[in-house]
């Protein structure tokens, strides 16, 4: 397969695997050859995929692979020196995958993993920490000012979203859910 083919191969496995329907996602990424790529761009227009592109020299335009690589660099297990070869960096950051989907609570998602929300068991979730929180404030009113931390989903993640938790994109209203 040309090198070019491999990622939008990737692409349609994605679509299919996970059911993804035309116009429900848009693609962020960097503005890398393999993604900019005519072969990359046909075949998200075929799928029904909305591409969508970091602006040049603009480091926080994909915030969440900025905070993706964030928890990456500060992980505590984080090797202080190079990998030994190429199977040992695959084993780390397969590791380090599996961790970040499926142990790591997200702050911007309710404290949940991405796994648990992807699988559709946030809001079983969600809602058992709701009657925690609330039974807890039974038991001692004195403790709580006003109402309960809202454990309701988070339906819209904004890209750059200011202190209120709107957008404050540059007129471009990515959203991701």
């Amino acid at each position: 397969m040309a090198q070019a083919a491999r990622p939008a191969e990737i692409v349609r496995d994605i679509v299919c695997r996970e059911g993804i329907t035309r116009d429900q996602v848009t693609l962020h990424s960097d503005n890398g050859g393999p993604m900019k790529g005519a072969t990359m761009l046909a075949t998200l227009q075929a799928l029904g995929i909305l591409p969508s592109f970091s602006r040049p020299a603009v480091s926080n335009d994909n915030p969440y692979s900025e905070a993706l690589f964030k928890t990456l660099k500060y992980r505590p297990d984080y090797p202080a020196n190079p990998f030994a070869d190429l199977n040992q960096a695959r084993l780390w950051v397969t590791g380090f995958v599996t961790w970040y989907n499926h142990e790591h609570r997200h702050s911007a998602i309710q404290y949940v993993t991405p796994h648990q929300r992807h699988s559709g068991q946030e809001d079983t979730i969600l809602k058992l920490r709701q009657q925690v929180y609330e039974a807890a404030k039974k038991r001692h009113p004195e403790r709580w000012q006003g109402k309960t931390r809202s454990w309701d989903p988070v339906t819209v993640v904004y890209l750059n979203p200011d202190r209120n938790g709107e957008n404050i994109n540059d007129g471009r209203d990515k959203k991701a859910a």
